[in-house]
């Protein structure tokens, strides 16, 4: 019998609560990310991940400081001069900044994230690295503020792990993309069911 991939289904968990235990802890990211958390962050993660060097040439260290993703999307490729980027839970902009050096001028890249402190850390990073190109705008991942069809390229690095409903998501992600866009998204699979009462624990999911 041939095995049937699993359609992964909503999670039945307070959004509202987990939302706010998420802004809390990145709100603590963005402006304590000095202090040390149970995940990498900053420059050093950015070696873990792959990023090379030139990446990260004349980006605002206040953007690289707070780097908190869990892979490299741009791993799957670099992108081409003149494409449009859509960064889904961009944080403290750091993958926004280098996606918006790799399209040039010509290209456009919208941030969207839901911390308050994030955006305001992206936004002050975008100006400390000249970059003009870049936006950054407040929303759910679930309710992405793009038009159809906007986007040639979709980011995004390590937040669909935190959506309890992660179709509902995917098909936000599939609807800002243009016919024949991509996705190169960098996040966390686990090889096993997560047990129900584990995915009923906040604590869990911040991270």
């Amino acid at each position: 019998m041939e095995n049937q991939a699993r359609v992964a289904q909503p999670v039945d968990v307070d959004t509202d609560t987990l939302r706010k235990a998420i802004q809390d802890e990145y709100k603590e990211v963005a402006e304590n990310p000095g202090k040390g958390f149970h995940f990498h962050t900053g420059r050093r993660l950015a070696g873990i991940v792959g990023y090379k060097d030139e990446w990260l040439t004349g980006i605002s260290e206040s953007a690289i400081e707070s780097f908190a993703g869990t892979g490299n999307p741009f791993a799957m490729g670099e992108l081409a001069a003149g494409e449009k980027v859509v960064d889904v839970g961009s944080g403290g902009g750091i993958d926004s900044l280098i996606a918006a050096r790799m399209v040039g001028a010509t290209g456009e890249v919208v941030g969207v994230d839901m911390t308050p402190e994030m955006l305001t850390k992206a936004r002050g990073a975008a100006v400390e690295s000249g970059i003009d190109n870049a936006e950054f705008r407040e929303a759910y991942m679930e309710e992405l503020p793009v038009p159809d069809g906007w986007a040639d390229v979709l980011i995004s690095n390590g937040v669909l792990n935190l959506t309890p409903d992660k179709q509902k998501v995917l098909r936000e992600m599939f609807r800002v993309l243009r016919p024949g866009g991509r996705l190169q998204i960098g996040d966390i699979m686990v090889s096993r069911e997560v047990p129900a009462n584990a995915k009923q624990e906040i604590a869990l999911w911040t991270g």
